[in-house]
C-alpha cells in the first residue's frame, strides 16, 4: 500500500512550494532506486524541511503538466 501511495506522488497536484529544481516531498516513484535516497542535505527523507533537492529527471516536464493544469 505504502509502494502504491509513493507510485502516484508523481502526479499530485503541486504544492506551493514545488518547483522544477525541488519538491516538498518526495515525486519519486520508486525512492529506493534513487541515487540521492537518504542523503541528509538532498532527500525529502533525511531533511527536516522534507524538500527534495533531487526529484527524478522527468519532473520539470510534470512540474509544467501541473502547473498547467492547474491553471484551467
Amino acid at each position: 500500500m505504502k509502494r502504491n501511495r509513493q507510485a502516484m506522488a508523481f502526479h499530485l497536484p503541486l504544492h506551493p512550494s514545488d518547483t522544477p529544481s525541488s519538491t516538498v516531498g518526495c515525486r519519486h516513484t520508486n525512492p529506493n532506486i534513487c541515487a540521492k535516497n537518504d542523503m541528509s542535505a538532498i532527500c525529502a527523507f533525511a531533511r527536516e524541511d522534507n524538500m527534495c533537492l533531487a526529484p527524478p529527471a522527468s519532473w520539470k516536464k510534470q512540474y509544467e503538466k501541473l502547473r498547467t493544469e492547474g491553471n484551467k
